[in-house]
């Protein structure tokens, strides 16, 4: 209670800070219900230390005895009290004055309707002189306990402050109260997991540097570790760095089993798994609630970096198993991450993992091709100690397994590879032998035909548009020679050679054009098991006709063109655009590299047709088997293509030549730009 010569104290203090329209706001009374009013709640939120004072005196002046400090505990519609909004505003001056002219202790611990005091709310707001002067009035006063207060949540203002990363305001308060850091909420995090989810290094280093007994607890038994793997190398270090519990939480698991070296793992980053291990290298052998090893969980998220680095930290952990029964191998097989197998491979003592069996009987080149992993299997087969005909617990081979794909080039590419290198199918009935069919290709034609049978007739309309309009024009006079005579309505350039070859590509790629809308129209109404025979005839032709009209337009432009600069540029642009689109199709069409290639045509075409791609695959997968001569045809398209291109830049060089040199002898063939 304020006594007369407080009041009379209180009123110099006033006059001194120079308010001098103290007594123009006596008027303004305190809200009802003890809410505060609207002046004074703006004032302070303001920070306008003269007016909230002077706000203050008026509504004790005209207090009753019975009330005569109520203006001090009035309060916002969330019960904030005046200490409350100075503090989320970070107004420290105002809170030392509020304190010291009416030193109500009660002020300090007062909770709002959350149960926040208000040093949780300069906590939250990161004010570090609020919070600092408020730690100093709560020891100051006797009661430190304050600094204790949990709100509703469970959280004390260390929490808050470390949650939003505020480093200077939990430094301010772990250096006043280091058991703070002891302390977990209702979820039970502590204060240091906190700050490293707030990827705040200011706030972890206040936290493990002064206090010794903190606790790093987080969600489901995880520790500050767990949290830290994933904000960089910097946060692992402090908390490795830190002497009293640092080298410890490395090795505790979380309610999985996990371990900061899984979550380091799994993540990928190999300086922060490193920085692990040097401190726990026995926790590459920890297992989780599934059996997997750190070595498990890096191969299989294809982290081949992170797996050698713990394969050479923990070499015996290669023998690992899961609860399955798999190996780390089994792992990136069944993940499809070719660069880690390549890596198990390149060890001359991890080889024999490659025949390695699951609790299933499955062996990695299984599990590859289950996954549909093309380029895993590649990398197994071309090792020459796999086994590729074993069969799993249900007497399946890869092969076999190959079958069960629904997409045509995942389909494709595993069988070509695996049928490439000798793999064979479980012994059974050829009669009993299912062809495949996926959805894919059914599908895939059927949608594609229509579209394609456009592109085929927009091709045969160019086509035959351009032999209407041919380049260079018509002859519009009779008789323009003496020995040879040029009729109305004649090409122009009818006897120049280039003319032509653009009438014959020009021809070509009508034709195959027409006959590509055809086979399509056929293949989509027979409905066949064998439509797709017509379907790849159909897309050979649009690829011929494309083709022939690239060189066609090249040969026109050639034709009618006799700068040797402009007929270059024209070269470059259109072989540019062919060498494009012909890498693109490749890209799709080739779903296996380049030696997996070449070692399928040989199988195909060079050793007969009683090989194992031709007489084993012919049943089950006839468009496999098909795949070589498709290829090879294809492939010579292309080159017959590029020939018949390189001819036309060759009768173009000459013809420009001749245009500026008439009767000078031709180039040398080494002058011609070839593709």
């Amino acid at each position: 209670m304020l006594d007369a010569q407080a009041t009379s104290a209180l009123t110099r203090r006033l006059l001194k800070l120079g308010i001098s329209a103290a007594g123009e706001m006596l008027s303004a009374g305190p809200g009802d219900d003890g809410l505060m009013s609207s002046e004074l709640y703006l004032a302070v939120r303001g920070g306008r230390k003269e007016e909230a004072m002077a706000l203050l005196l008026q509504q004790y002046s005209g207090a009753h005895a019975a009330d005569e400090i109520s203006g001090i505990h009035q309060v916002s519609p969330e019960r904030n009290n005046v200490l409350h909004l100075a503090a989320d505003q970070g107004h420290d001056e105002l809170i030392r004055e509020l304190y010291t002219s009416f030193g109500d202790k009660t002020l300090l611990s007062s909770p709002n309707s959350a149960l926040d005091t208000p040093l949780h709310c300069a906590a939250r707001a990161g004010h570090e002189m609020a919070v600092s002067l408020l730690i100093q009035l709560a020891m100051d006063s006797g009661d430190q306990s304050i600094l204790c207060c949990k709100n509703e949540a469970g959280d004390t203002a260390l929490h808050l402050a470390a949650r939003l990363g505020h480093g200077a305001a939990v430094e301010a308060m772990v250096s006043a109260a280091p058991g703070l850091a002891s302390e977990v909420n209702t979820a039970g995090l502590s204060p240091l997991y906190l700050a490293v989810m707030s990827k705040s290094a200011p706030a972890v280093r206040a936290i493990t540097t002064r206090c010794s007994h903190a606790s790093a607890a987080g969600p489901s038994s995880q520790n500050a570790l767990h949290a830290a793997v994933f904000q960089g190398s910097e946060m692992v270090s402090l908390l490795l760095d830190w002497k009293a519990s640092g080298p410890s939480l490395a090795s505790k698991a979380d309610g999985t089993g996990s371990t900061p070296l899984h979550f380091a793992s799994s993540d990928g980053d190999r300086s922060i798994v490193g920085a692990i291990l040097r401190v726990a290298p026995h926790a590459v052998r920890m297992r989780d609630s599934a059996g997997l090893s750190a070595l498990h969980v890096a191969a299989g998220m294809g982290h081949a970096h992170v797996a050698e680095a713990l394969m050479e930290a923990c070499p015996d952990a290669t023998e690992l198993r899961d609860d399955r029964g798999g190996t780390f191998l089994h792992a990136a097989a069944r993940g499809g991450h070719s660069r880690v197998v390549s890596l198990a491979m390149k060890k001359p003592t991890l080889r024999s993992l490659l025949n390695t069996h699951d609790g299933d009987g499955n062996t990695p080149l299984h599990l590859a091709v289950a996954a549909c992993a093309p380029s895993v299997v590649e990398a197994l087969m071309w090792r020459g100690e796999l086994c590729a005909d074993v069969m799993n617990n249900e007497g399946h081979t890869p092969l076999d397994l190959a079958a069960r794909s629904t997409s045509f080039f995942s389909m494709l590419a595993l069988v070509v590879t695996l049928a490439t290198f000798g793999a064979q199918s479980r012994p059974q009935r050829r009669d009993h032998v299912e062809q495949w069919r996926g959805r894919d290709i059914a599908q895939g034609i059927e949608k594609m035909s229509d579209s394609l049978a456009v592109v085929g007739v927009l091709i045969a309309t160019v086509t035959f548009t351009a032999a209407n309009n041919v380049p260079g024009s018509y002859e519009q006079a009779d008789g323009t020679a003496p020995d040879k005579r040029v009729f109305k309505g004649m090409a122009v350039l009818q006897e120049k050679i280039l003319f032509q070859f653009f009438l014959i590509l020009d021809s070509f790629a009508l034709v195959t054009s027409v006959l590509a809308v055809i086979l399509l129209v056929f293949g989509k109404a027979s409905r066949s098991a064998g439509s797709w025979k017509s379907f790849a005839a159909a897309l050979h032709c649009i690829w011929v006709s494309l083709v022939s009209m690239f060189i066609a337009f090249y040969a026109a432009l050639a034709a009618v063109t006799s700068t040797e600069a402009l007929y270059r540029i024209i070269y470059h642009v259109i072989y540019i655009g062919f060498a494009l689109l012909y890498g693109t199709v490749v890209t799709l069409i080739v779903p296996v590299s380049t030696c997996t290639l070449w070692k399928a045509l040989w199988c195909t075409v060079l050793k007969g047709r009683h090989n194992v791609l031709g007489r084993r695959l012919k049943q089950q997968y006839p468009v496999a088997r098909a795949y070589a001569p498709h290829l090879i045809l294809f492939m010579a398209t292309n080159y017959v293509a590029i020939a018949g291109f390189v001819a036309v830049s060759i009768l173009s060089e000459q013809a420009a030549r001749e245009a500026r040199h008439p009767g000078a002898p031709a180039p040398a063939p080494s002058s011609v730009l070839l593709p």
